[in-house]
């Protein structure tokens, strides 16, 4: 996987004019409250671009500047128009009380599709995902996972230039998530622009291009190899929590602790040196911000007031939850 703008782990200066779809300089306010801060994106065709974060890191904000819903209070946006738009919102956008038929019919026909070309397009889709079998269940009575799966066959139904996902795999079952990526993968095959919001890292990885944020601005972007690369010093892995300052920079993972130590900080007996992948990337770029905003007081270990072991919010398969840029339910997630 190439990568678009490759960029330093804490974000960079100068923004990128966008390369085909996508966003630069944004910024969106609700009140007082910064959701997104000097966000840049770029959506090239036929490639997948995830958009990682978690609770209130901007990402919904995002999704909806790029799908037309919202206009920033500056900044530039690009896209082909609603007509050549795709959106999933965070619900699955889907018509409870219409069929899966009626749902896929109703969609298209507003893009302009022949009940033929709708008919068509949709078989493929519904008989690999396994919709096929229900075609006259109401919509509201389908599992979570297969109203996903229909809520983005119909986003993409018309062939889209740009499809704008958010969080489609949240929430459901490994069959289903597998499915949904299948269907992913098609439309990027087909030269869609894809943008995906995710708050698992191990989906981020799949993608050709990844932005993380976090309270509403950059914390990395590029390839995650890029990523992964520009982590600063080294990761250790230790059985124990490390004592003093290093203790501010370590976070439990799979049962084991990792350390991150920046270039020339002492070695940690007992502790061996790993290579980093982008969960460790992004948790060294979330404390490296961290440390910055608030310098480490000397002697001062991981734990909060309340005395509980800080673990960055990082989990596997996860991201650091920030929650600084509001709630999901109030259109900043």
């Amino acid at each position: 996987m190439t990568g678009r703008r490759p960029a330093p782990l804490t974000g960079s200066s100068a923004r990128p004019e966008p390369q085909g779809w996508g966003v630069a300089g944004v910024f969106v306010s609700y009140g007082k409250t910064v959701a997104l801060g000097d966000v840049s994106l770029a959506a090239a065709a036929g490639q997948v671009t995830a958009v990682v974060g978690g609770d209130g890191a901007g990402k919904s904000t995002l999704l909806r500047c790029l799908a037309g819903l919202i206009s920033p209070a500056s900044g530039e946006v690009r896209t082909p128009g609603a007509a050549r738009i795709g959106y999933l919102p965070g619900s699955s956008g889907i018509y409870p009380d219409l069929t899966v038929t009626e749902n896929l019919e109703f969609r298209a026909a507003a893009y302009g599709m022949a009940p033929a070309q709708i008919r068509a397009r949709a078989a493929e889709f519904l008989d690999r995902t396994g919709l096929a079998d229900v075609p006259d269940r109401m919509a509201g009575q389908l599992s979570g996972g297969m109203r996903q799966k229909l809520g983005v066959i119909a986003a993409m139904l018309h062939q889209p230039d740009l499809l704008v996902l958010d969080e489609p795999t949240t929430g459901v079952d490994p069959v289903s998530r597998s499915d949904l990526w299948w269907l992913i993968a098609r439309a990027a095959a087909a030269g869609t622009a894809v943008v995906l919001a995710t708050s698992y890292l191990d989906e981020a990885e799949r993608a050709a291009t990844v932005l993380v944020l976090d309270g509403g601005r950059e914390l990395a972007a590029g390839t995650p190899a890029q990523i992964v690369a520009a982590v600063p010093g080294v990761i250790l892995v230790s059985p124990v929590r490390p004592a003093g300052p290093a203790a501010q920079r370590a976070w439990r993972r799979s049962g084991e602790w990792r350390i991150w130590m920046p270039r020339d900080s002492p070695s940690i007996r007992s502790a061996q040196q790993v290579q980093p992948d982008l969960q460790d990337a992004v948790t060294v770029a979330a404390l490296a911000r961290e440390l910055r905003l608030q310098p480490p007081v000397a002697g001062a270990d991981s734990r909060g007031q309340d005395g509980a072991v800080r673990d960055c919010g990082v989990r596997d398969g996860g991201v650091r939850d920030s929650g600084s840029a509001g709630q999901d339910g109030g259109g900043q997630g």
